[in-house]
C-alpha cells in the first residue's frame, strides 16, 4: 500500500465515524446548533473582511443546517450564493440564491437555484464537512469539488473558508494530501475557531 493508498483508506474509515457520530445528535440538538450558528453571525471576522457575498449550502442528511444563519447574513445586506456543480472533476460555480427563491433538485438531492438566477464569486465560502480539525484540514465526502473550488478562487483572489459544524465533529487530525485545501475557520454551536497552521 502507497502512502496515498493509506491517506484514502484513512480518510474513508473516517467518513464512517463521522457519518455515525453526527447521526447521534437529536433533532433537538440539531436546532439548537442551527439557532446558535445564526446568532453568532459573522461577527468574529476581522472588521476589513470583505463580506458582500457569502455562499452556503443547504443541508443533507444530518448536516448542520445554515439556513437561519444565511437568513441573518441576507438581513444584513449580504449576497447569498449557493454552489453549483458544473461538471465532474471542476470547480464549483455559485449562483445567487435569498431564502425562499425557486431551488432545482440535482444528483445526490442537492439543491441547486434554477439556472436563471445569476452567477455570483463568493467573498466568503460557508462548508460541509464531516470531519475537521485545528489545522483547517476538512473531510468531505470525497468528491473534491469544494477542494478544486477553493484552489481555483485562491489563485485568483483572497476568500475565506469556514466550514460549518457540529463540535463533536472535530478530531484530532483529519487524513489529508497535498491537493486538500485548508478552512481559515470552523463556526461551531460553541463558538468560531480561527485554524491554525
Amino acid at each position: 500500500m502507497t502512502a496515498t493508498d493509506a491517506v484514502v483508506h484513512a480518510k474513508r474509515q473516517l467518513r464512517d465515524e463521522a457519518k455515525k457520530r453526527r447521526a447521534e445528535l437529536s433533532l433537538a440538538d440539531r436546532t439548537a446548533a442551527a439557532a446558535s450558528l445564526a446568532a453568532q453571525g459573522l461577527g468574529f471576522l476581522p472588521p476589513d473582511t470583505p463580506a458582500k457575498v457569502v455562499s452556503a449550502f443547504l443541508a443533507i442528511g444530518e448536516e448542520i443546517n445554515p439556513v437561519p444563519l444565511m437568513s441573518r447574513l441576507h438581513r444584513e445586506g449580504a449576497t447569498l450564493g449557493l454552489p453549483v456543480m458544473v461538471g465532474k472533476g471542476l470547480p464549483l460555480a455559485f449562483r445567487a440564491w435569498s431564502p425562499g427563491a425557486p431551488l432545482r433538485t440535482v444528483v445526490w438531492g442537492i439543491r441547486e437555484p434554477e439556472e436563471t438566477a445569476p452567477l455570483v464569486e463568493p467573498d466568503v465560502l460557508l462548508m460541509p464537512l464531516l470531519a475537521f480539525d485545528r489545522s483547517g484540514m476538512r473531510l468531505g465526502y470525497g468528491g473534491g469539488f469544494y477542494d478544486r473550488t477553493l484552489c481555483d478562487l485562491r489563485a485568483r483572489r483572497s476568500v475565506l473558508a469556514i466550514g460549518l459544524a457540529f463540535a463533536s465533529q472535530e478530531v484530532d487530525e483529519v487524513p489529508h494530501l497535498d491537493y486538500d485545501e485548508r478552512l481559515d475557520w470552523v463556526l461551531t454551536p460553541e463558538g468560531p475557531i480561527r485554524c491554525k497552521d
